[in-house]
């Protein structure tokens, strides 16, 4: 599973029922954080191998009401503490 970011910036007052679809409509989405600044969500997806992170964002992401702009992040290793 690879992780992916999506910055989201919706229309005015739809922030929350963006959120809500990036959870009720999209199986990969992981977590949806409400964010300040020029972005309103940020939403953390887990894409299967072979994915095409390209459709995924335009064919799915972009697709959902209320959303005027995405900036995509794609993360390559995970750093943690133990």
């Amino acid at each position: 599973m690879r992780p992916l970011f999506v910055m989201i910036k919706c229309e005015l007052g739809q922030a929350y029922k963006v959120a809500e679809a990036m959870v009720d409509e999209i199986a990969e989405t992981s977590e949806v954080h409400s964010i300040s600044g020029q972005y309103d969500l940020l939403v953390k997806f887990y894409l299967e191998e072979g994915i095409d992170i390209g459709h995924f964002v335009c064919d799915r992401v972009q697709k959902v009401g209320g959303i005027k702009d995405t900036f995509t992040m794609q993360a390559f290793k995970v750093f943690t503490g133990d």
